[in-house]
C-alpha cells in the first residue's frame, strides 16, 4: 500500500455509533450487567481533562461513558474503554493511571475495559500493581483480543451482529497488507455481506465506511469496487451506498470525512456539511471552541463549501476561516 492503514476514525465511529453493540460483541459480562433501556452518556471532554498528560502508545479509540447498572440501584458507572493498536510495555501502568484519576473526580465506580487490536500474539496485559512496606494495590481489567477471533472466521462471517464485520474488516485488513487484489476481494465479499443482513439504510452507510476506511484500494481497485456496488444496489433494488454523490465520497474518503457526508446526504445537507466539516477541522486541529461550533452551525451551505476547501490545507483554524 502507498500509505499505512489508518484505523483511527473508523474504530472511533463504529464505537460512538454502536456503544452497547460494542460491549455485548466484546464485553459480554458486563453487558449483562448495564441497564441499557436507561441510556449511556459519552465524557468525551472530561476524559481529556483528566488525562490530558498522559499520552503513552498508539490507541484507536480512547472513550469514558456513563453507564447505569442493572442490579437495581441508582449509581452510575464510569466505563473507560481503551482500543490499543500497538503493544506498549507501559499499557497495563496506564489503564491503572487513568482509572484512578477517573476515580478520584467522580468518587463513583470506575470500570476499565481494552480491546487490543495489535499484532503481537502473546501481548496480553491485564493487571497492573505494585505493594511496599505492607501496602498493595492491584488492578485487573478484562481485555478481548482481535488476533484470538483469525481462528473463528466462519463464525464471524455468519455472525449478523456488527461489530463481527467490523472484526472481519480489521483481521482481513492485516492479513491483506502485501496483497491488494486479495484485499480487493475481501473486501467486496464483506460488502455483499453488508446487503445480506438485513440491517437499515442507515447501518449500511455507517458499516461500509467502517470497512472503506479500513480496507483502503488503489484508485483502479476503487473504481471498480463502486462499480459492483452499483450493479449490487440495482440487483437488490437497495440505493443506499450509491445514493451518496460519488463526486463528494471520493473527494472526501481520502480525508476521513465520508461518514459525516453520507449522513449529511440523509439529515439535510446544511448539517451534513457542518457536521462533515466539524470533524475534518477536529481531526486537523484538536478540540474545537464554543465559538467555532456556533460558527459552524449558522454558517451557509456557500460558507461551510469553503471552508471545507480551505481546511484541507489551511496551517490553522485561522486560515480556514480568514475573510
Amino acid at each position: 500500500m502507498d500509505s499505512p492503514d489508518d484505523y483511527d476514525s473508523p474504530w472511533k465511529e463504529a464505537v460512538e455509533s454502536y456503544f452497547p453493540e460494542f460491549i455485548e460483541f466484546y464485553f459480554p459480562d458486563a453487558s449483562q450487567q448495564i441497564d441499557w433501556v436507561r441510556g449511556y452518556q459519552f465524557l468525551d471532554q472530561e476524559l481529556r481533562a483528566v488525562v490530558q498528560d498522559a499520552e503513552l502508545g498508539k490507541r484507536f479509540v480512547d472513550k469514558l461513558a456513563k453507564v447505569a447498572l442493572r442490579d437495581g440501584s441508582e449509581r452510575w458507572v464510569y466505563v473507560h474503554l481503551e482500543v490499543q493498536g500497538s503493544a506498549q510495555a507501559e499499557f497495563a501502568e496506564r489503564m491503572f493511571v487513568y482509572h484512578y484519576r477517573l476515580f478520584d473526580r467522580y468518587r463513583q465506580p470506575v470500570a476499565s475495559l481494552a480491546l487490543l487490536a495489535d499484532t503481537t500474539a502473546n501481548w496480553r496485559p491485564s493487571q497492573f500493581g505494585y505493594q511496599a512496606l505492607g501496602c498493595s494495590i492491584e488492578l485487573n481489567f478484562p481485555t478481548a483480543k482481535l488476533l484470538d477471533y483469525a481462528a473463528h472466521q466462519d463464525q464471524l462471517y455468519s455472525n449478523s451482529t456488527p461489530f463481527a464485520l467490523v472484526t472481519l474488516a480489521h483481521l482481513l485488513t492485516q492479513a491483506t497488507r502485501q496483497d491488494i487484489n486479495a484485499r480487493f476481494a475481501a473486501k467486496w465479499k464483506l460488502v455483499q455481506l453488508l446487503y445480506q443482513r438485513g440491517w437499515d439504510k442507515q447501518q449500511v452507510i455507517d458499516l461500509f465506511s467502517v470497512l472503506d476506511w479500513m480496507m483502503r484500494l488503489p484508485e483502479q481497485l476503487k473504481r471498480s469496487l463502486w462499480h459492483n456496488i452499483e450493479v449490487l444496489e440495482e440487483q437488490e433494488k437497495m440505493r443506499y451506498v450509491t445514493s451518496v454523490e460519488q463526486l463528494y465520497s471520493e473527494k472526501w474518503m481520502q480525508q476521513g470525512m465520508v461518514q459525516g457526508l453520507m449522513q449529511g446526504r440523509l439529515e439535510g445537507e446544511q448539517s451534513g456539511e457542518a457536521k462533515a466539516l466539524r470533524r475534518l477541522l477536529q481531526k486537523r486541529f484538536g478540540p474545537l471552541s464554543d465559538d467555532v461550533l456556533t460558527r459552524l452551525q449558522a454558517a451557509s451551505i456557500d460558507e461551510l463549501e469553503l471552508w471545507l476547501d480551505r481546511a484541507l490545507d489551511a496551517d490553522s483554524l485561522a486560515g480556514v476561516f480568514a475573510q
